[in-house]
């Protein structure tokens, strides 16, 4: 018996309206971190308000307009998660907004409880912290937006991890379930998006796996593109790409401390993984864009 049912959220299941998903804090059972996956028409707009969340308007694919009040900005976008940055915006709590898409767009919308009033602000592809964790089998990229960066938040933290086919990402598992020295308590939300591969460009497929580090969960399943995963507390890695299917996932986290780090540990049993990195190469398909792109 095991928990993939509860914690997998299928492409499409939270469907309504514009959006492809949607998991709020309280569907998930918890209290701070939230996604919305929205798909416009060129053209298209949608009038949203943050209410007491912080948020990113985050493109996935396409450009958009985002108009706040009297101002408006124009988000570049990029092609698909696979070939490019995306420049971005941030939305404070309290806010109403409107995004127009300029062309196809697809936009995540990472959101998490927010304690403080900040601005609105836009962020270029230059204030991204990109760079590869990992070697060997293990190499992947890491794109931080509100991770170890310029922007400010109360409780937001969003990266984005590219795995190149056949590799293992979000390993060693590692856990943030407990306020200590060491770890911070972070919800944490996988949204994945799969490559197509091969000579028909057939649909992928990846792994996941969350486990008891105390409080019990067992969690070990497929997942495909536009899938969703939910990971509130236990060791969770590895996060597999199969072979010849590239791997994108989108992580929101959130937890009750304001001081805006990612803090985990190892499970102890794996931790020895990290200095057998420092002796094998980084994979050469990465890093799979960069800045300039």
């Amino acid at each position: 018996m095991n928990d993939n049912d509860k914690y997998v959220i299928r492409a499409g299941s939270t469907a309504s309206g514009h959006f492809e998903t949607v998991i709020r804090a309280k569907d998930a059972g918890w209290e701070f971190s939230s996604l919305r996956i929205l798909s416009l028409a060129a053209d298209e707009s949608e009038d949203l308000e943050s209410g007491g969340d912080e948020l990113l308007v985050l493109p996935l694919s396409g450009s958009v307009s985002v108009t706040v009040g009297e101002d408006t900005y124009e988000i570049k976008g990029r092609p698909s998660v696979f070939s490019a940055l995306t420049d971005y915006l941030f939305i404070p709590r309290n806010t109403a907004f409107s995004v127009r898409a300029l062309g196809p767009a697809r936009i995540a919308l990472p959101a998490a409880k927010a304690s403080k009033d900040l601005a609105v602000r836009y962020c270029p592809v230059s204030e991204v912290n990109t760079g590869i964790r990992g070697s060997g089998v293990c190499s992947r990229q890491v794109n931080n937006y509100a991770l170890g960066n310029e922007l400010e938040t109360s409780h937001l933290l969003v990266t984005e991890v590219i795995t190149p086919g056949g590799n293992w990402s979000s390993y060693p598992p590692h856990k943030h379930d407990e306020h200590t020295d060491d770890e911070r308590e972070l919800e944490e939300i996988y949204y994945y998006e799969i490559a197509e591969g091969g000579p028909q460009n057939t649909a992928g497929f990846g792994l996941q796996r969350i486990y008891s580090s105390g409080k019990q969960i067992d969690v070990c399943a497929e997942v495909r593109d536009r899938d969703t995963v939910l990971v509130p507390h236990g060791y969770h890695g590895p996060s597999v790409a199969a072979p010849g299917h590239d791997m994108y996932y989108l992580n929101v986290m959130a937890g009750p401390a304001e001081d805006a780090v990612w803090l985990m540990t190892d499970d102890p049993a794996h931790t020895w993984q990290r200095q057998a990195w420092e002796g094998e190469q980084i994979d050469p398909r990465l890093p799979m864009y960069g800045k300039d792109a």
